[in-house]
């Protein structure tokens, strides 16, 4: 199943309410009046300058009856008028909208005000690679170097993930350079930690766990038997665990840029989700992350 067979799958149900900071973004709000016309989305709450909005809005072609408008001066501002409003219970959704990354993650994860629910929240990139199917890659955008201890938390977040948008007993690869484990090489030791702790079901729920695999192996079943590697999760991987996030984001841009795959991106671990693509991602990307976002909250 990909974006268009979930988008499917939610006609018919109560739709959502989603949050957007700083939505001064013509993408952004062409997103959220899809979501709107295909009644993914009830209403949105949009912060940031009401004249700029409206100006966009227009030129967008965009029908603001759904939406209310929150003032904000500033990125800053508008982030954490966003996520008041999550912390409020007002909006189940969280969006990023025409502000950089760091900004939201502060109001997010401001002690007093922010919305973060566990000690770490990761970036869960979601995939649709032919068949259609879809698939999640972590962590390409938010820890920078995980150890081991953050690795768990971070597959934890992505199986629990994989679970509430359909994809049950996922498969996981926890990629690596090569497919062997050698000392010289910690992530192959993580790897290899991390499988037994699936065979042993130490995860939030049930998970088949295997590593290390180079991306070649846990892409193509082909590719692990020519090199006679036995690997149930080979060529059918539903979660690819990446070692650190600068082979996880140029993964996840080679996915999008090289292979033009469709591919969205969230935030996983705080109150509600907390959708996330980039400000230079197509308006569809942005339409398919408050898609994947609406389904998780069905679970």
């Amino acid at each position: 199943m990909g974006f268009s067979g979930l988008m499917k799958n939610l006609q018919g149900l109560p739709g959502q309410s989603l949050a957007v900071a700083w939505g001064v973004d013509e993408g952004v709000l062409k997103a959220c009046s899809a979501a709107v016309e295909q009644g993914l989305l009830r209403e949105v709450c949009v912060t940031g300058p009401p004249a700029e909005i409206q100006a966009l809005a227009a030129k967008a072609e965009v029908d603001l009856g759904p939406f209310s408008i929150v003032p904000a001066a500033n990125p800053v501002e508008g982030a954490a008028l966003a996520v008041s409003l999550a912390k409020k219970g007002r909006c189940s959704v969280l969006m990023k909208g025409n502000l950089s990354t760091s900004i939201i993650l502060r109001a997010v994860l401001n002690k007093e005000h922010g919305i973060r629910a566990q000690a770490l929240l990761s970036h869960i990139a979601v995939v649709e690679l032919p068949g259609p199917r879809l698939a999640l890659l972590t962590d390409a955008a938010m820890n920078i170097r995980p150890e081991l201890p953050d690795k768990v938390q971070i597959l934890n977040n992505a199986i629990d993930f994989a679970w509430s948008i359909g994809l049950e007993n996922p498969k996981v690869a926890v990629l690596a350079a090569v497919e062997t484990v050698n000392p010289q090489m910690p992530e192959t030791l993580d790897a290899a930690a991390l499988s037994q702790m699936g065979r042993r079901g130490q995860f939030v729920k049930p998970a088949i766990v295997d590593g290390p695999l180079a991306f070649d192996n846990a892409f193509s079943k082909e590719a692990a038997l020519q090199k006679k590697i036995e690997s149930t999760v080979a060529g059918e991987a539903d979660i690819f665990l990446v070692p650190e996030i600068v082979s996880g984001n140029i993964l996840y841009k080679a996915f999008s840029y090289l292979g033009y795959l469709p591919t969205s991106g969230l935030i996983y671990g705080a109150s509600c989700p907390i959708v996330l693509v980039s400000r230079a991602d197509s308006m569809e990307s942005k339409l398919n992350g408050i898609a994947v976002a609406c389904q998780a909250l069905r679970e």
